[in-house]
């Protein structure tokens, strides 16, 4: 009599038996899928850069514009070494009359590059608007590195003499700028206050003129004079009127990308010490 083999219940079946090694590739492939993270994205939607690579990007700037600034400012190094040691001399000196001259180093220090940093980027300012004033774009490049939320529109108006009109958006409400000979500049203006009047209805139009004669703006004094105009609008009526005045379209005429003689390298990196001054 033949005997049955005994059955077990708790015996895994073929698929139960390679569940171990499929659990264990799953394992696997998730560890693999959680090491490459997707990079993290800023409010612009472009990956983060971290704070090293920023201050790396921020010193390599200032180094370029210092480079730059020096070669039409031989004075520098000097004038920015007389100013470190002025002002920690004075803060030092304070700190002896206190009877603590040691405790007031580190104050002195970082007072004196504070002074030192600042008076740079004053002379960078001054050294770019010299060699940008009287040049084709040098008011369209004044006012695109201005700080803040301002819309430029470059060059909305033009003579073939390379005179033109840029169209501002701002809080103050619109700002037409021009730069050229003013007998034809006038009437630029004249034209594309009519058309800007059209579109923004009661919204208030102001107009400047560069240059250096009585009733014009000096370029050096343009970002300034433009900021410290009254504020009109809201953000809101801001977005609203330049969805109303996209329908005017953009530039007109073409507009130097950078004025600066030594190209582009040279505007941006000074421009950007402009917007810290």
């Amino acid at each position: 009599m033949a005997r049955s083999k005994p059955s077990d219940a708790t015996a895994p079946s073929g698929k139960a038996g390679r569940g171990p090694k499929d659990a264990g590739r799953g394992r696997s492939s998730g560890a693999a899928s959680g090491s490459s993270k997707a990079p993290k994205l800023d409010k612009k939607g472009q990956p983060k850069v971290s704070r090293l690579k920023k201050i790396g990007g921020q010193a390599r700037m200032i180094k370029q514009a210092y480079s730059l600034t020096r070669k039409n400012d031989p004075k520098l190094p000097w004038i920015m070494l007389i100013a470190f040691v002025a002002v920690a001399g004075v803060v030092e000196l304070i700190g002896i009359l206190l009877g603590s001259p040691f405790v007031f180093i580190p104050l002195a220090l970082i007072t004196g590059g504070l002074a030192a940093l600042i008076l740079f980027g004053r002379r960078a300012q001054g050294s770019a608007y010299r060699q940008v004033e009287g040049q084709p774009g040098a008011a369209a490049w004044v006012l695109e590195g201005m700080r803040g939320d301002w819309r430029v529109t470059s060059g909305v108006a033009g003579t073939a003499q390379l005179d033109a009109v840029h169209r501002v958006l701002g809080r103050p409400g619109v700002i037409l700028v021009a730069e050229g000979v003013p007998g034809r500049v006038r009437n630029l203006l004249a034209q594309e206050k009519k058309k800007v009047a059209r579109i923004v209805g009661d919204t208030p139009i102001y107009d400047i003129v560069v240059g250096d004669d009585e009733g014009q703006v000096p370029l050096r004094k343009l970002s300034s004079h433009v900021m410290k105009l009254p504020r009109n609008l809201t953000a809101a009526e801001v977005n609203s009127l330049g969805r109303r005045m996209s329908a005017m379209g953009g530039s007109r005429m073409p507009v130097p990308g950078g004025p600066m003689p030594g190209g582009k390298q040279m505007s941006v990196s000074q421009r950007q010490v402009r917007r810290r001054g």
